[in-house]
């Protein structure tokens, strides 16, 4: 461990250039080097932080089969979370059930999505500071407390918690694994790259959702929906093991090559002389860690009313959501103004702040999240309840979005390869068909309408989205040179989380407002006196049957309470189209960003 975490102890960098300059060192210069005769003219770049630097120099220092093996141990990481993530969404509202509380499955994933979104800010740093491979075994433990808290969790509360850590540890290896595609990956090849790393979504996706119905065993005992089989706890428990051991190859590989990277000498290294205090006041310094302190607390503050405003009694007209909306914005701009005229080492150069791709893909992100997450948070209930669909029926069509992007992103990847270009494919394509995929649910939401519609919609709306989500990703990467890949990427995702946060937020809000009035309105008068077990329980509500009046009730309560989710996403998505148009239309295929070894 200690030599593991060795990049901790203090070490100067050279001096900070723009980010338009590139100062080289020559690496046939440097001592003990194994390369010099064949590195030529790759080097590290001096002006980059540590972590920069050693995977700049681990890209110089392995050979193909070694970046071959890195990838195909990438595919299992990633299959092995695909799956993972798939069966979570499953037993979520079992989960939830369990407890008697399933109305709140949308409100349990707004604070993990908020602090797992933005935990990629500071990891951003981190794995520029310490390095790729340590920031991995990081958030190889943070997912592997999650699943184990998840599968003991008593109580809502402990699940919560849980889901926190567990979201930190799967976003940052998602992050970590998408940033290491970047650093091996030329920006011509990546959005093929990045299709090859969520392509395990399109094997998952089919065989989650028996897995998971497996687990659950659900089967009608004596008239009642009952859990038979060995159940949720069992299922993450099982992920606590498996996950951690198929992620430690990787993270043995991405050591070893650094190891080898040091070895040979390329990694400069450089003496400081500094005591403890003034070590920690580098790193401060090197993190920007008054900046992310403002950056972190101002979205969370910001974010944090819009799921407290519901238990206010003057909802947001309350002096406290409307105290915190605004210290939250206060945050945000002091954050703003230190970057411009305080920080000694900003988070990003002020200039990529206003830069319109950066500018553009952020907010498009942000935009398409909050649209999906407004109903995709109840559409797994919608598909049992209203559609009238099995869990294994119910979680194939919930993937239909994950395999159609993941599986329409290849050829958008190889689009972008042919012809260096990736503004009008979503423009002319991604936007409007994500738009009219929506827009069509507003009237096949109805528990009439024939299951092929609302597939033939998701399939539209994964279309649109496997289309803008490489191109975004290639937007804001072509902005900047390497050395800060990382953190763009990681501002990228995290604008993703905070639309997906906001979207579950609404969602929530729009579900308990209406749905139990729905509720109450539609019901016999016989079930009225089961409002609170039908409103909080999802097996309670299966276990009406199709075609009788609770059933029917139920239904139409649900179309309710979705059609404003629905209207809601479309009018937002009509946003995309300006983010898009501010993009700048260039040619890619010639943009050199990495060095040594690369796809």
């Amino acid at each position: 461990m200690k030599e593991l975490f060795g990049r901790l102890r203090p070490r100067a960098l050279a001096p900070v250039a723009s980010a338009t300059e590139e100062p080289t060192i020559d690496l046939r210069s440097l001592p003990g080097s194994s390369l010099r005769a064949q590195v030529d003219e790759e080097v590290v770049t001096p002006s980059a932080q540590p972590g920069v630097q050693a995977i700049e120099a681990t890209t110089q220092t392995w050979k193909k089969k070694h970046l071959v093996a890195a990838y195909a141990l990438i595919w299992v990481v990633a299959f092995v979370t695909a799956l993972e993530q798939g069966m979570t969404a499953v037993f979520q509202p079992y989960v939830m059930s369990h407890f008697a509380l399933h109305s709140l499955t949308s409100t349990t994933q707004v604070l993990p999505a908020i602090v797992g979104g933005l935990t990629r800010l500071p990891l951003a740093k981190l794995i520029d500071v310490w390095g790729r491979p340590q920031g991995f075994a990081i958030m190889i433990g943070f997912l592997t407390l999650g699943l184990a808290m998840m599968a003991a969790c008593n109580n809502v509360k402990t699940f919560t918690a849980a889901q926190v850590f567990y979201w930190i540890g799967q976003n940052g290896m998602d992050y970590i694994l998408a940033v290491f595609v970047a650093d091996t990956s030329s920006l011509s090849k990546r959005g093929l790259m990045f299709a090859f790393l969520t392509s395990p979504w399109l094997m998952t996706s089919w065989v989650s959702g028996p897995l998971a119905s497996l687990f659950l065993g659900l089967q009608e005992v004596e008239g009642k929906q009952v859990l038979t089989g060995l159940g949720w706890r069992w299922g993450f428990g099982i992920f606590a093991v498996i996950a951690p051991l198929c992620a430690l190859p990787l993270f043995a590989l991405m050591y070893w090559q650094y190891k080898q990277a040091v070895k040979a000498g390329l990694i400069p290294i450089y003496e400081h002389g500094r005591s403890k205090m003034e070590s920690v006041k580098y790193y401060l310094i090197q993190f920007d860690a008054f900046g992310l302190l403002l950056l972190i607390s101002g979205f969370a503050v910001f974010l944090l009313p819009f799921n407290l405003y519901s238990r206010q009694p003057d909802g947001f007209a309350s002096a406290m959501v409307i105290g915190l909306i605004v210290l939250g914005a206060c945050l945000l701009v002091t954050f703003a103004l230190w970057e411009r005229f305080g920080a000694p080492v900003t988070y990003l150069p002020y200039w990529l702040y206003k830069d319109r791709n950066v500018i553009g893909a952020n907010l498009l992100a942000c935009i398409m999240f909050f649209s999906f997450y407004l109903w995709n948070g109840m559409f797994i209930s919608f598909l049992q309840v209203v559609a009238g669909q099995t869990i294994t029926q119910a979680t194939y069509i919930g993937n239909i979005y994950s395999i159609g992007c993941c599986l329409w992103s290849l050829p958008v990847g190889a689009l972008i390869l042919k012809t260096g270009r990736f503004k009008w494919q979503s423009l002319y394509f991604g936007v409007p068909i994500t738009i009219i995929g929506a827009g069509f649910m507003i009237r096949f939401r109805q528990p009439d309408v024939d299951i092929g519609y609302i597939i033939m919609c998701q399939v539209l709306i994964a279309l649109g989205g496997g289309t803008l989500v490489i191109t975004w990703q290639t937007a804001v990467m072509s902005a900047s040179t390497h050395q800060y890949v990382a953190v763009l990427l990681a501002q990228l995702f995290t604008f993703s989380s905070i639309g997906g946060a906001v979207g579950q937020t609404v969602s929530t809000a729009i579900w308990t407002s209406t749905f139990k009035k729905s509720l109450m309105h539609y019901l016999p008068k016989s079930e009225l006196g089961n409002v609170d077990a039908i409103y909080s329980d999802l097996t309670k509500q299966l276990a009406y049957e199709l075609g009788s009046p609770g059933r029917l009730a139920i239904q139409a309560a649900y179309a309710d309470s979705l059609k404003p989710m629905y209207i809601a996403a479309v009018v937002v998505l009509c946003l995309m189209f300006p983010c898009v148009m501010m993009w700048r239309s260039r040619d890619i295929r010639d943009f050199k960003q990495v060095k040594g070894t690369v796809v």
